[in-house]
């Protein structure tokens, strides 16, 4: 029985959905919040569901369900606005740190740092900087190292903001602007 909250949309019994990133396709038999069941769950609810043609094997923490019409979308790279909030030293690309994004925790490398950004005013200061440090706020593409689901902010802010971790630290904040698909997501 898969858990978790609705975020946008509605999930309805007979539904069909789609897990990404597995790509797996099932049916919605049943949901249920707070042990009870229900017809219909709607945006904030915290739900179990039964869903027929899919094993809980082929499912996992962090995987986003997505009605068949519209799947979420996983991501070759992305492209975010990143604060770094705490690093004992510069940040190059190269660096790969881990993403958490809604329940998903994957490690996505830095493949350029497009334009450092002055804080006060969000305006470009530096295009394509060698690095970035400690109290910078930067737009930065990133490509995760295995498939991930994450969606612009501008249309999903549940799915659109994440924190970088490493260290056993929060390293910095963002929110993603631009996402190009895998092609088969």
């Amino acid at each position: 029985v898969p858990v978790g909250r609705v975020e946008t949309g509605v999930l309805k019994v007979g539904d069909r959905v789609i897990f990404m990133p597995p790509n797996v396709v099932g049916e919605v038999r049943t949901i249920e919040m707070h042990y009870q069941r229900i017809e219909q769950a709607l945006p904030g609810d915290n739900i179990g569901f039964n869903v027929r043609g899919i094993s809980k094997e082929q499912v996992k923490r962090g995987d986003v369900v997505g009605h068949t019409t519209n799947p979420p979308t996983v991501v070759e790279e992305f492209t975010a606005r990143v604060m770094i909030v705490w690093h004992p030293s510069a940040i190059a690309p190269g660096y790969t740190p881990v993403i958490h994004a809604h329940t998903a925790s994957i490690a996505c490398r830095i493949t350029e740092i497009v334009a450092k950004l002055d804080p006060r005013t969000g305006q470009v200061i530096e295009k394509n900087p060698p690095f970035i440090k400690q109290g910078d706020i930067a737009i930065v593409k990133f490509k995760p190292i295995k498939p991930m689901v994450i969606e612009k902010y501008s249309e999903f802010p549940q799915l659109g903001r994440f924190a970088l971790r490493d260290m056993g630290k929060t390293i910095g904040i963002g929110i993603v602007m631009d996402v190009k698909p895998t092609k088969s997501g």
